[in-house]
């Protein structure tokens, strides 16, 4: 079920056709530049023959926008549709519109570096068989991580194997504090943030002018197999050099920035910088919709200025982990200087509103770029956006609460909307009202009113109809790739039910990577607290030569220790340290499963089964647009 576009929408969409330069073309060159070949069709599959990748559902994408997508978010995913193998400069090669992200491959003296392997094996696999293709049967003899999020790193099983990283054939570079990050980034609140995801994405959508256009960042995530290999060398410092298979490449490092661990690199032999995804064709998020912490504007924008300084002088292309590379040392300079403003800029005007006593959506709202940024398309909101990364800096800054004491203590939403309905003069006439809103195109006044009813009166149907058709008016004006994907989800889910959680949140290959410390962390957040007040339980896990670790469950806390104990445990472990991550996440604790598992218990056999009721298992099909 779809609606038909609003006057007030398609006017919107007219302006934008009319302010926006779309006589600028210079990006459909450059996407194209150094097209050697591609997949065709450009589908992956995994071994069991399920589709992983699916870039044909995308066919669609081809002539003049139509009024249910924001004209210069059809021009961004267009773009982002143009796949292959693409050379960036001889010797460097990059496979696009594989997978969310882009992977790079050097050549070397003997074989090819690979830098960000995509999410999947599947993908990964692929591209690498392209560029082969094309460029020959190089073995891969280095891969490097640019930072620590599953899109650059999950397929790099399928670019080379643990055997020849063991070996010492395949060193893996990354930066200080990725194997923290990106084992631990998405464990504590993995369940919500892959839920959400599925909003952020639009999983759930189908590919079509109403549905499902792209993510702005890329066209959407693969779901094949999602892998890790860990580092065998760490990058630590700014100008720390690495010489790959007879590649010279200096390094920067840019913490706290896109991701918790990231880094620039520089290839001296090339004149070429890889900047991660610090500098991409769109603002990216200082908070994804699917939640994360808050990342730094500021050093963003400084860390963007230190490279211009350390290696502007000697670059003449510059590419990053998504999207296509800047060409021309000028061009490449103007390029940077604008990605650094764009984040300063919000950053500092933000700061500059704060201290004048707006709020964070108050600020939103105020918020205009400089002309410059404004007309810059890489500079466009299709994954970040104006309007939440200021409340991100906000939040950064100054939390949840805006000061005003009237907000510190609200209703939740069901409660608050019943309140707001029954003030409103009941269910019918808030409806009736907001009718009139979207009819005029008041879709946000909308949109609010229309929620207290749905989450004060979830089965009231009309309500819950109206908005859908709100959340999809919403969607069809968003030039942001992520909100369109959100509203349409809402929308979806409000006439067809939870469509859950697509995609796993954790793969098994992050899972067995946790140290103990980060598997008990994990537990901790799963207690039960209200339904073990009364419990006093420990447990002693005996890991062999990984060490021996004491858990202590009481007034609803799982804390644990290193320190020798005084006194015995109810009950003693004795296992191998591999087997810590199956223990710790096993449907049941039968007999069989820990026998299977090599644990051993002395003490109450009893313990570890009343330590594992406490916790609970994760929701993820919990309500988002209904209660």
């Amino acid at each position: 079920m779809t609606t038909p576009v609003i006057p007030s929408l398609a006017e919107q969409h007219r302006r934008l056709l009319d302010t926006l330069p779309f006589d600028d073309t210079a990006d459909f060159e450059a996407v194209t530049r150094g097209f050697l070949g591609a997949l065709d069709p450009p589908i992956v599959h995994d071994t069991e023959g399920r589709v992983v990748w699916d870039l044909a559902s995308y066919a669609f994408l081809d002539g003049e926008p139509p009024t249910t997508v924001n004209p210069s978010l059809w021009r961004q995913s267009q773009l982002l549709t143009r796949h292959g193998l693409f050379e960036v400069v001889p010797g460097i090669y990059q496979v696009r519109g594989l997978d969310l992200s882009v992977m790079t491959l050097v050549e070397g003296e003997a074989g090819v570096i690979v830098i960000d392997p995509l999410i999947s094996c599947e993908t990964a696999a692929a591209g690498l068989a392209l560029y082969r293709r094309h460029r020959g049967e190089r073995p891969v003899t280095g891969l490097v991580y640019t930072h620590s999020h599953a899109d650059h790193f999950g397929g790099a099983k399928g670019v080379t194997t643990q055997a020849d990283v063991d070996a010492g054939r395949v060193p893996v570079l990354a930066p200080e504090g990725f194997l923290e990050h990106a084992i631990s980034e998405n464990v504590h609140a993995g369940t919500a943030m892959a839920r959400r995801a599925g909003y952020m994405y639009g999983a759930a959508l189908e590919r079509g002018p109403h549905g499902q256009v792209g993510a702005g960042l890329g066209q959407t995530t693969s779901t094949g197999t999602v892998s890790l290999i860990l580092p065998t060398r760490d990058i630590t410092t700014t100008g720390q050099e690495e010489t790959l298979d007879g590649v010279r490449m200096v390094f920067q490092m840019a913490p706290g920035t896109e991701a918790p661990a990231e880094m620039h690199f520089h290839f001296p032999g090339f004149r070429a910088l890889c900047l991660a995804e610090n500098a991409t064709h769109t603002l990216h998020n200082l908070l994804t919709l699917r939640g994360a912490l808050v990342r730094d504007p500021h050093e963003w924008a400084r860390y963007l200025t230190e490279a211009i300084e350390l290696f502007g002088d000697d670059t003449d292309v510059t590419f990053s982990s998504h999207h296509w590379p800047t060409w021309g040392h000028d061009e490449v300079i103007e390029y940077m200087s604008l990605q650094r403003d764009l984040y300063a800029y919000l950053h500092d005007q933000t700061l500059r509103m704060l201290n004048a006593g707006l709020v964070g959506s108050e600020i939103a709202e105020e918020m205009v770029l400089p002309p410059a940024l404004d007309r810059a398309w890489h500079a466009r909101g299709y994954y970040g956006s104006v309007s939440h990364n200021v409340k991100a800096i906000y939040q950064r800054y100054m939390g949840w609460y805006d000061g005003n004491p009237a907000n510190l203590w609200q209703h939740p939403p069901v409660e608050r909307g019943r309140r707001y309905v029954e003030l409103m003069g009941g269910a019918e006439a808030v409806v009736a009202k907001a009718r009139e809103s979207y009819e005029s195109g008041d879709l946000r006044w909308a949109a609010e009113v229309l929620s207290h009813v749905v989450f004060a009166d979830p089965g009231h149907a009309e309500a819950r109809a109206l908005l859908a058709d709100t959340f999809e008016q919403l969607g069809y004006g968003a030039e942001n790739g992520t909100w369109r994907c959100a509203y349409l989800s809402g929308a979806h889910e409000l006439r067809k039910g939870s469509f859950g959680t697509p995609i796993s949140p954790v793969a098994a290959d992050v899972v067995a990577s946790l140290t103990p410390a980060q598997l008990f962390d994990s537990m901790a957040v799963r207690v039960n607290g209200p339904r073990c007040w009364d419990e006093r339980i420990t447990v002693d896990l005996d890991l062999g030569d990984g060490g021996r670790f004491r858990l202590r469950l009481a007034n609803g806390v799982l804390t644990y220790s290193t320190a020798a104990q005084p006194t015995p445990a109810d009950a003693t472990l004795r296992m191998p340290g591999t087997a810590l991550p199956a223990l710790m996440t096993a449907a049941s604790l039968t007999p069989e499963t820990l026998a299977g598992l090599g644990v051993e218990i002395d003490g109450d056999p009893g313990a570890l089964g009343r330590l594992v009721a406490a916790l609970d298992a994760p929701d993820p099909d919990f309500a988002i647009v209904t209660p």
